[in-house]
């Protein structure tokens, strides 16, 4: 009768040890999933910031800078319109300041148009 509580315990054990193996097993995949998307986000974000070095003025960087600030999602968005409008031919690197605001204007034309009515 000992011999076997003794030989369900050690099968208890045994799939006890499988189950939190293969549990760490996932938990390492996991992580080197997201760690990998991680770095590719990064890369990402570096070559596109290279890509604003050389298609903005560094004004026009310091604006782009100050909006990431407040809306990083933002941000992205206009990068990525400004990569796609350069490779359409719209405009011709260094993008200034003044050019970037018309942009950013045209894209938030509801925020431009608010009227305030006094009562």
């Amino acid at each position: 009768m000992a011999a076997s509580s003794d030989d369900e315990l050690a099968a208890l054990r045994a799939q006890r040890l499988q189950a939190l193996q293969e549990q760490l097993q996932q938990q390492a995949a996991n992580q080197l999933q997201a760690e990998e998307h991680a770095q590719q986000q990064a890369e990402a974000s570096a070559s596109l910031d290279a890509l604003m070095r050389r298609y903005l003025s560094p004004e026009a960087r310091s604006r782009l800078a100050r909006i990431s600030l407040v809306d990083a999602e933002r941000s992205q968005r206009i990068k990525t319109q400004i990569v796609s409008l350069h490779e359409n031919g719209s405009f011709v690197p260094p993008m200034s300041d003044s050019a970037l605001k018309t942009m950013l204007s045209q894209q938030s034309k509801s925020r431009s148009n608010a009227s305030v009515r006094r009562i």
